[in-house]
């Protein structure tokens, strides 16, 4: 038993859009049905096991619920004083933007907290910066090109090669990517394009579709963990082979059933020495701390393009990041663990150049 206080701060899932997963209403299946929607209810009762897991190994755990009350928020984080605040802060009032906010509070109010810090968070969060700080360094990323709501679309100022996916810039979680994010003409695309703009009301980045194989890499402190990768095997010929927010969340659809990760993925030494080196790389040019995801697609040739940096993701037991902890020996507690000690270590450091001033 640790002799340590951590302070476990989540938000609690406040919907903001009328639709979460990029369908219009009229598509069955677009309604953001809370009873079957895995990213509220699976998150509440995370946040219990995740509790008990780090009550088995420290001496006093508790939780607190972030909201948009500033004030308040300030008060508790100062009443409870922890050692450590385990941050599941991704977002306040549903505004996603704001989870690198929050990290900021922290560190200004001298807290320790895992994951990542308030720059990493917004760098990686906006997709384009990622894709220019990635590019800078040398790693391959899809080519794209971003648009406002107020921006006018022509084919003269779209020089892509289709088929190209459609993204909103500062979401993740998979918000607003369906199969009709995928597109392979002008028409197709100007129509996704005024649905997201109509929808979301932010800007959307178009990148080139890498059609091939879909990699999750998850490193934890510097070490990169066994890859997966996501099988497509039984989703119907016609729907891309993409990650969308049904296949993530919303259960008994067709892309849920039909997304399943396999970790270890099945990739030759040569593939699999290539893509960890990627993985590692973006994580550090990103400057990522503790832990992170990094998402890579394979070309027809096996050339790893990393399509999402994904600081602080879900590990939550039955996560992809939990999955390729387990794969390398690490049960969920143990990986608990391992993060809160990262912070805990950066704690116990602090507190000597405090006594050695």
């Amino acid at each position: 038993m640790i002799d340590a206080k951590i302070l476990i701060c989540y938000n609690s899932p406040v919907s903001i859009f009328p639709i979460y997963n990029g369908k219009p209403l009229k598509i069955e299946g677009s309604t953001k049905t809370k009873l079957n929607d895995l990213s509220e209810s699976s998150f509440a009762r995370e946040i219990g096991i995740i509790k008990k897991s780090l009550e088995a190994q420290f001496t006093e755990v508790k939780t607190f619920a972030v909201d948009g009350d500033l004030e308040r928020t300030i008060e508790k984080l100062l009443y409870y004083s922890p050692d450590v605040i385990f941050n599941f802060v991704e977002s306040i009032e549903g505004i996603a933007s704001y989870e690198y906010c929050m990290a900021g509070l922290f560190e200004l109010l001298g807290f320790q907290f895992t994951g990542n810090t308030p720059a990493c968070l917004g760098n990686c969060l906006n997709k384009l910066r990622t894709k220019n700080i990635l590019r800078s360094f040398g790693i391959r990323t899809p080519n794209g090109i971003t648009y406002r709501p107020i921006d006018k679309f022509t084919s003269e100022n779209f020089n892509l090669n289709f088929p190209v996916i459609v993204k909103l810039l500062n979401e993740d979680a998979s918000i607003g990517i369906s199969e009709f994010s995928v597109v392979d003409d002008f028409t197709k695309l100007r129509k996704q394009l005024n649905f997201l703009f109509r929808t979301y009301r932010q800007d959307v980045i178009v990148e080139e579709y890498i059609d091939g194989r879909e990699l999750n890499v998850a490193v934890l402190g510097g070490r990169v963990l066994p890859v997966s990768e996501i099988q497509f095997k039984g989703l119907p010929d016609h729907l891309p082979k993409i990650v969308t927010y049904d296949g993530k969340w919303i259960e008994d659809s067709i892309y849920y059933n039909n997304t399943k990760p396999q970790c270890p993925a099945h990739l030759n030494e040569k593939v699999r020495k290539k893509v960890e080196e990627t993985a590692l790389m973006a994580y550090e040019v990103m400057q990522c701390r503790d832990y992170a995801r990094v998402d890579i697609r394979l070309d027809k040739k096996n050339n790893p393009y990393v399509i999402e940096v994904n600081p602080n993701p879900d590990i939550s037991t039955d996560s992809g990041f939990a999955r390729a902890a387990a794969a390398s020996g690490l049960s969920h507690p143990e990986l608990l663990a391992a993060i809160s000690k990262f912070a805990l270590a950066r704690t116990e450091k602090n507190d000597q150049k405090i006594k050695a001033s």
